[in-house]
């Protein structure tokens, strides 16, 4: 109860516009998802959405180029409290905008700074949504040659409505053997031979 409460204090006290809270153009679930819509509120608010992603964007490449840093962002041993003053001044001295160092402090005081990766991800799925694009994340067990690239762009842009626009990322997980798994906006289709052999198996051992 004393996060949410927290959460709800980053939309309502960055600002002093009107107090009603602003609502993402796409919805975005877990914590995560809280925190970002959180963050999209008050960035909204003060007129710096583009700064803070901006600003996540560039802290996030960061994070995961210097293991150090990402070690010791992420360390479950490290006082809370300092952590959120260190993170404080770092963002003074980056010139990140205030809605970044709150949510930074934020999860620095809550304990939640291992969740950062994914925060930022939910908030750059809620931006692009904001301008009219939806995210789509294709995973294969091997990239795609540029025939089935474009073949599968077909297929996904008759997902779009109006004045959308596609931004697909791709990613290789060699884990998933075959097929590919698809996620666009809130939609999610599994369709990995990993998948189809875990329900197989499934299935064989609850009729064992």
């Amino acid at each position: 109860m004393a996060c949410v409460n927290k959460l709800a204090i980053l939309s309502r006290t960055l600002s002093s516009a009107a107090q009603q809270t602003v609502k993402p153009p796409v919805q975005v679930f877990g914590l995560e998802g809280r925190y970002a819509t959180a963050l999209y509120s008050a960035a909204s608010k003060l007129s710096q959405l583009d700064q803070v992603e901006k600003d996540l964007t560039a802290l996030q490449a960061t994070i995961r180029s210097d293991k150090k840093l990402r070690e010791y962002v992420t360390s479950p041993i490290i006082n809370k409290k300092v952590m959120a003053t260190a993170l404080k001044e770092a963002s003074t001295k980056l010139n990140f905008a205030p809605a970044t160092a709150n949510l930074l402090g934020l999860l620095a005081d809550n304990g939640r700074l291992k969740k950062l990766d994914t925060v930022i991800n939910a908030y750059k799925t809620i931006m692009a949504a904001h301008r009219g694009e939806v995210v789509c994340e294709v995973v294969t067990a091997k990239p795609l040659d540029a025939s089935q690239s474009k073949q599968l762009e077909g297929a996904l842009k008759s997902f779009l409505k109006g004045n959308e626009s596609l931004k697909i990322t791709s990613r290789v997980d060699p884990s998933i053997i075959g097929g590919l798994i698809v996620s666009i906006g809130d939609k999610y289709v599994d369709m990995s031979i990993a998948s189809k052999v875990k329900l197989y198996t499934d299935v064989i051992q609850s009729a064992a």
